[in-house]
């Protein structure tokens, strides 16, 4: 009987000691959450900073450890991925949160891997978020999120001041003509033909523009014309490439390009400002850190350039666009301890200070209505340099003023893109070539690019590229 009594007591002290552990507020059983992305440099420096400051503090609180690991590219990360979804010989585990933009999440919802974000966040927590951020992860249109926004960017127009202020000292040239995609195109008329009296050759003017996202001038210009060119539900595709909207797209991009208006040299446009091929580019603002600050030009002599950030051109009389862009993160399925611990990073890490410090160094943007303010930017972080104010001011404008569009998810989407951006960006560059070389030949530019400004060669481009797109429907 004493033995028994003694059992029990036994018994009852370690209840009441599991009992105390449990009303702690810590985990009985510790959390290890493991991230991969495809961060570098500064952008990974400052998430591996916050990933640490977290397991130091609400983590440690909370009993859950955030490893994390960089597959150095977007291309490698989706190859780890889908190595390990597929369980490869030598590849990793599924990771419990990665990197992934809405083509590649799509792909992994397919194979039933994600989880619906939605059912564990309250409608209030929703609301703090930009709306079509956590749109661009419902990919049933039935108001799930299976990418949860971390850190996004927009396009502008970014801009050798020093040198336009030269070109526009002598004629007249103003930022405001830059505003349209129209007045873009006859300012970079005007800039070649600058150039061009500059030098007793004749038809040796320089591109004043350039591009580094062929497909969000396509896509974006589309919509603002009234036309989605790839219209998706459900995941299914339904191509609209309207033969008139197309032909605008064309006269404002292919047609300067191959008048040597517009160019691309360099792997990005930011290259082409360094070496003074072209005066300035629309790029993403997470380009920004990259516009040099001299430029170099072919004699080797280097001087120092300022930047001005202009809104990235619209079409005139078109509706009020601008493209989102940036990938999110996606949480996979796994234990519910696991996926409760990978969402809580998540939303500690969107907080407004944590995502301002996360974001605003490398030029991305916060991803809540609140951080999304240029006051609220610099009471976190005072220090940022003039030029990254500007660049932050002028997005928060492009975000705040604007629609935003992203190209919705859907089966091949990513190659679809890829054909309709090679369509315009590599046939403008190869005529472009054949114009040059026709001229080095004797040609007039005028003889030299007759071919190219045809309708007949319009329309031949138009149905193949037609057939090629069609593929991809649904």
């Amino acid at each position: 009987m004493a033995h028994r009594k003694v059992v029990l007591c036994l018994l009852g002290a370690a209840l009441a000691t599991s009992m105390i552990s449990g009303c702690s507020g810590k985990k009985s059983d510790p959390v290890t959450v493991t991230v991969w992305t495809y961060y570098n440099g500064d952008q990974l420096d400052a998430f591996n900073d916050l990933t640490e400051k977290f397991n130091d503090t609400v983590g440690k609180k909370d009993g859950i450890t955030v490893e994390t690991k960089s597959l150095g590219t977007a291309e490698d990360l989706e190859q780890n991925v889908l190595a390990a979804v597929n369980g490869e010989v030598g590849a990793s585990e599924v990771p419990n949160i990665f990197s992934a933009y809405s083509d590649t999440a799509y792909t992994m919802d397919q194979k039933d891997m994600l989880v619906d974000l939605s059912d564990y966040l309250t409608d209030k927590e929703k609301d703090e978020y930009v709306e079509e951020y956590l749109k661009e992860g419902d990919f049933s249109d039935d108001g799930s999120i299976k990418i949860f926004p971390v850190a996004k960017s927009t396009e502008l127009l970014f801009l050798n001041d020093t040198d336009w202020q030269k070109f526009a000292k002598e004629t007249g040239a103003q930022y405001e003509d830059l505003q349209t995609v129209e007045g873009l195109v006859e300012t970079a008329e005007k800039y070649y033909n600058w150039t061009d009296s500059q030098t007793p050759e004749a038809d040796d003017g320089k591109a004043l523009f350039g591009r580094d996202a062929m497909a969000n001038y396509l896509l974006v210009g589309a919509k603002e014309l009234g036309c989605d060119i790839f219209g998706v539900k459900d995941g299914k595709m339904t191509l609209n490439f309207d033969e008139d909207i197309i032909r605008k797209l064309w006269d404002n991009y292919y047609v300067p390009y191959v008048k040597g208006y517009f160019s691309a040299f360099g792997r990005f446009r930011s290259d082409d400002v360094k070496t003074g091929n072209v005066l300035g580019y629309v790029g993403s603002t997470s380009s920004a850190t990259f516009f040099p600050t001299q430029v170099s030009d072919d004699s080797g002599a280097a001087y120092d350039i300022d930047l001005k950030v202009l809104p990235c051109p619209k079409f005139k009389d078109g509706d009020d666009y601008a493209v989102q862009q940036g990938a999110g993160m996606v949480v996979t399925k796994g234990s519910e301890d696991e996926i409760k611990a990978s969402i809580e990073f998540l939303k500690w890490f969107t907080q407004s200070e944590n995502n301002i410090e996360f974001s605003v160094g490398s030029g991305y943007l916060p991803v809540t209505k609140e951080a999304n303010n240029i006051e609220k930017i610099k009471s976190v972080d005072s220090d940022i340099s003039s030029s990254m104010e500007e660049i932050l001011t002028e997005s928060e404008a492009e975000i705040n003023d604007n629609n935003l569009y992203y190209m919705h998810a859907f089966e091949n989407g990513n190659d679809a893109r890829t054909v309709l951006q090679e369509a315009f960006g590599d046939t403008a560059q190869q005529d472009r070539n054949t114009v040059d070389e026709r001229i080095a030949q004797g040609e007039s530019a005028e003889e030299a690019e007759a071919e190219f400004l045809s309708d007949e060669y319009f329309e031949q481009w138009y149905q193949n590229v037609l057939s090629k797109l069609q593929a991809y429907e649904g």
